[in-house]
């Protein structure tokens, strides 16, 4: 079942020739679209399938700093300045708001491990809350129990999935920018070993600069350059519950977590479950997964042959006059772990008794790609004029736009908005098989 979702209409013919070119539309290839749009470049935005479709709809909506990798802190508080300011740039509302966070445990270690984060942040200027037992109950006064204690990010928010990726290419449109749907990017032509041009399905666009956003599929579709991206998805599956309850905007807890939807429901997951669904591509990199896996091995769980067959972690080769996987699958539509879907509704009525009366008013699945660190591949590839943007490991969402702002730096000569040493793909520079990858 697709996760819910707001259609926007989009351009239907291709250009001959744009400055840039930016393959997929989730929320950071929006984002990098939208960014180079305000700065004058004619810049065409490519989705196979709908805006948003895939993961950029089917995740929480969080956009925090709270409990950020020290890597990823500096875009986290860059992305929120500018969530602020979409609205009022675009003329449409992506459903950001600074509700705060709040997080609540019974677990004093991982309480203690909140506070060693806080004392860091503090350092960079972020301000979190901490919580004792007196306070946390007071704020998490809705589960109706107690709780040793908790954190409070009070300049954290959440954006609405359903809404953020299409609103942000209506403001790639709104700035010139051309947005098309239903049109795969079969692969780029080289000249001279530098980028040419983007081949699609409906013809060639020349360009000398590309941005590779395609979430899950980024790694498959580099293969056919020769580039080595390690990178592997798990399925998570989350569920809405419709109107009715009047709980806090965002709770997270080990249990259950809920975030109000634009339409006053409530998004309702366990944080870090997922299933393992094998592809080609995990079995190629497993020597390189295996850490984050072994880490994660309690909320991990074995899938099946969901991820195989949709083929976007495919190890072939395609042809570029003939249709790809990428146009067998527009949108990848998973389905959800019924038992997962199950435990989390059982789980928040339990610690949250408004929520008893709710029925589920949608259910759905997604794969959340990642890379062996759990950080965001952002930068040129050892081929002049391909970026890559990927692998942002579910943290995708929230820092969007300082992804997207930080492309189109790069792209423009401009000074980054933060440093993008941390995030550059070249430290991902050995295969499973031992090789240099070429970035």
């Amino acid at each position: 079942m697709p996760a819910p979702l707001l259609s926007i209409e989009t351009a239907t013919d291709i250009p001959v020739q744009a400055d840039a070119v930016v393959i997929g539309g989730g929320i950071v290839g929006t984002c990098a679209a939208y960014y180079l749009a305000q700065r004058g470049l004619s810049v065409v935005l490519l989705e196979k399938g709908r805006i948003g479709a895939e993961q950029s709809s089917r995740n929480w909506g969080w956009c925090r700093q709270q409990n950020r990798d020290a890597r990823e802190l500096p875009i986290s508080t860059k992305s929120l300045a500018l969530w602020d300011r979409m609205a009022a740039d675009i003329g449409q509302d992506p459903g950001f708001r600074r509700c705060g966070l709040l997080y609540l445990s019974n677990d004093e270690a991982e309480i203690a491990g909140w506070a060693r984060w806080r004392d860091f942040a503090r350092g960079e200027g972020v301000v979190t809350h901490m919580l004792n037992a007196q306070e946390a109950a007071v704020r998490g006064a809705a589960t109706g129990q107690s709780w040793k204690g908790g954190v409070f990010s009070p300049s954290d928010g959440i954006a609405d999935p359903a809404r953020a990726a299409p609103v942000v290419a209506l403001g790639v449109q709104k700035f010139g920018g051309r947005v098309i749907q239903s049109c795969a990017a079969r692969g780029i032509e080289l000249e001279g070993g530098a980028v040419a041009g983007v081949v699609t399905e409906r013809g060639t666009i020349r360009t000398r600069t590309v941005v590779m956003a395609g979430g899950a599929w980024a790694s498959s579709f580099l293969r056919q350059q020769g580039l080595v991206f390690p990178q592997a998805s798990v399925r998570s599956s989350i569920l809405a519950v419709g109107p009715g309850a009047e709980l806090p905007d965002a709770v997270h807890t080990s249990r259950v977590s809920i975030t109000r939807r634009g339409d006053g429901g409530y998004t309702l997951a366990v944080s870090g479950a997922a299933r393992v669904d094998v592809t080609p591509q995990q079995v190629r990199h497993w020597s390189k997964f295996l850490p984050m896996f072994f880490k994660r091995r309690k909320s991990l769980a074995p899938g099946g042959l969901q991820g195989w067959r949709a083929g976007h972690e495919t190890l072939a080769r395609w042809r570029l006059d003939r249709p790809t996987p990428m146009e067998r699958m527009r949108v990848l539509d998973p389905r959800p772990d019924i038992a997962q879907i199950q435990l989390t509704l059982t789980r928040a009525r339990e610690l949250f008794p408004a929520l008893q009366a709710l029925p589920i008013s949608a259910a759905w699945a997604g794969y959340i790609d990642s890379t062996p660190d759990g950080v965001p591949a952002i930068g040129e590839t050892t081929i002049p004029g391909l970026i890559l943007a990927a692998g942002f490991s579910g943290h995708g969402f929230g820092i969007g736009p300082g992804a997207g702002h930080m492309i189109a730096d790069l792209i423009t000569g401009q000074s980054p908005i933060v440093d993008p040493k941390p995030y550059h793909p070249a430290r991902l520079n050995r295969s499973v098989w031992g090789k240099v990858a070429e970035f």
